[in-house]
């Protein structure tokens, strides 16, 4: 099968490589869909891990085979996969903080060489684990490339969990890409005021469609001052960073009320260092906080958020790309022209 093979930092090569074996209670997948996901990019620029590795992990496609054992599926079955879910019982799954789980932190999906993920290629192995609790069917009305997104809005739901969220409160997304648009939207179904921030007029307009109460430039609107008509001169009551501007933070710490919140969601790179206002967290007790990865309990929300069609994906999809060009999706989605959003591999596409 075709595979695009992660070889060092901004080094990405389309080989043959051999469709991947199953096991017992295991299944292959042929990937129709896969989204271009930020820590992806970030670990093929950054080379933040030794190569080689077959990265992608917003999987959707079509089972082909099952390994022994395997009852739940068929091939024929479409279905979107998870590629991390935790044990459970640990001591950070009883504290819910499933992703700091080490059975969570196994990769479950593989098209070849350690385990990475695997989307970026024709053809899955998903093992047992996840086969059990981390695939979901695709409902017929429903594409491949929306049910590529039930994991990222799983992360986004896990994030207004932590932050704990309520109906009612304000909160201000930094950045109106695709993760923005759904947290976005995600918030909105949860009753809150939405102000979504970005320097792109066609984000902002994207932002408002979607639900956003207000959506300003930050460069070019007066941000605190539409916040204090919004709340009475308090502030909001949380700020979202999903954008990996480290000069962000500081701003968010501003304009937060006292005692509001600044989730961290984008500051995913080992040994960033970012600047904060200490004083912002002590006197004024102002929470700074993190989320990271989807959480087993979003699975089932997530999943009927996107088939209802209360968080609109599809529209988010502005560019496919085949695996040969997979170099050339990263680039557009680490560098986002106007008029693009989420960028999907599609690897059987030509096959």
């Amino acid at each position: 099968m075709q595979a695009a093979v992660y070889r060092g930092a901004g080094n990405v090569e389309l080989c043959s490589v051999p469709v991947p074996e199953i096991g017992k209670g295991e299944l292959l997948v042929r990937v129709d869909s896969c989204g271009v996901c930020a820590t992806d990019i970030k670990k093929i620029e950054h080379g933040l891990l030794p190569p080689p590795r077959i990265f992608g992990h917003e999987i959707a496609g079509t089972v082909v085979s099952v390994g022994a054992g395997v009852t739940r599926l068929v091939p024929g079955d479409r279905v979107a996969v998870y590629h991390h879910v935790p044990c459970r019982s640990c001591f950070y799954c009883r504290r819910k903080l499933f992703s700091q789980c080490e059975a969570y932190r196994r990769t479950g999906t593989t098209a070849g060489f350690v385990p990475a993920g695997g989307g970026f290629a024709e053809y899955v192995r998903v093992m047992d684990w996840i086969v059990e609790t981390g695939t979901v069917r695709i409902p017929d009305h429903v594409s491949f490339e929306e049910a590529s997104f039930l994991e990222p809005l799983n992360t986004c739901l896990k994030a207004l969990g932590t932050a704990e969220l309520a109906a009612g409160e304000v909160v201000v997304i930094y950045g109106q890409g695709p993760i923005g648009l759904l947290l976005t939207q995600a918030a909105r179904c949860q009753q809150a005021l939405v102000v979504g921030l970005d320097l792109m007029d066609r984000r902002l307009q994207t932002a408002r469609e979607l639900g956003a109460v207000l959506a300003l430039n930050p460069k070019r609107d007066p941000v605190e001052t539409a916040l204090a008509e919004l709340t009475d001169g308090r502030g909001a009551d949380l700020a979202i960073l999903a954008t990996a501007d480290p000069g962000a933070v500081l701003d968010a710490q501003k304009i937060v009320r006292r005692g509001g919140r600044v989730l961290l969601f984008a500051q995913t790179v080992p040994g960033e260092i970012i600047r904060v206002d200490a004083s912002r967290i002590c006197m004024e007790e102002k929470r700074l906080i993190g989320s990271y990865s989807a959480s087993i309990e979003f699975q089932s929300r997530s999943a009927d958020l996107i088939f209802r069609r209360e968080v609109q994906v599809a529209r988010l999809v502005t560019h496919r790309f085949p695996l040969a060009n997979l170099m050339e999706a990263i680039r557009l989605a680490s560098h986002p022209s106007d008029d693009s959003m989420k960028v999907v591999v599609k690897p059987c596409e030509n096959s």
